[in-house]
């Protein structure tokens, strides 16, 4: 977490963070360079996106004897 995330300055790059009730998730990340700009976006309307990763999640707890972290290692 970046103290004063809001235009917090992180290796020369600019963060900002919005917190707003209602939003389920939404990402941005902006690459720009003089006279042009690339957007990627991500949004979440609805809690049921995250289920896939948590229903998984659930499933292989009962196999696993080890702390993992991310669920990039079970996928």
């Amino acid at each position: 977490m970046i103290a004063g995330a809001r235009g917090a300055d992180f290796d020369g790059m600019r963060i900002h963070s919005v917190r707003l009730p209602g939003l389920v998730a939404h990402q941005e990340v902006i690459f720009g360079n003089q006279g042009e700009g690339l957007t990627l976006r991500h949004d979440s309307y609805d809690r049921s996106s995250f289920m896939t990763g948590v229903n998984l999640g659930i499933k292989e707890v009962v196999k696993r004897h080890e702390l993992v972290y991310g669920l990039e290692h079970l996928l």
